[in-house]
């Protein structure tokens, strides 16, 4: 199932798209719901995905110390993605979370086809690996 593009309006990673803009977003992600104290992401895993949280909360970790909350609208996965390394975070749910979920080849269609909202996410990338350690 995709998210709605209403959905996905939320994030500031999407704020540059127009609505049909979101709708062909919409169409390269999944819909996954797990519950809380799910590990989403695991530090030093490999990562293929990029995950923008639609509801609930996360906390984002590393080494056991905190990093982040993570709320409604905001996105992690996209270090590894983005540096073909591994996770630098983990990722935890502390409350049943909705997530969208864009795998590898989905994520270099976005890459090509939306390339405003791409590099805010690239922008975003390299604030977190500026703080070291944020959310992956």
């Amino acid at each position: 199932m995709h998210p709605g593009p209403e959905q996905l309006a939320d994030s500031p990673l999407f704020a540059s798209l127009t609505d049909e803009q979101l709708r062909a977003v919409a169409s390269l992600m999944d819909v996954v719901t797990q519950p809380a104290g799910t590990t989403l992401v695991g530090a030093g895993a490999p990562g293929f995905s990029v995950f923008v949280l639609l509801d609930g909360t996360a906390d984002a970790t590393a080494e056991d110390l905190p990093l982040s909350k993570l709320r409604a609208g905001d996105f992690f996965g996209e270090i590894a993605l983005l540096t073909e390394a591994r996770r630098t975070a983990t990722v935890t749910a502390t409350s049943q979370v909705t997530l969208a979920v864009m795998y590898g080849s989905d994520f270099r269609v976005f890459e090509r086809d939306f390339p405003h909202a791409a590099q805010r996410m690239k922008e975003t990338t390299a604030r977190r690996l500026e703080r070291s350690g944020s959310p992956e």
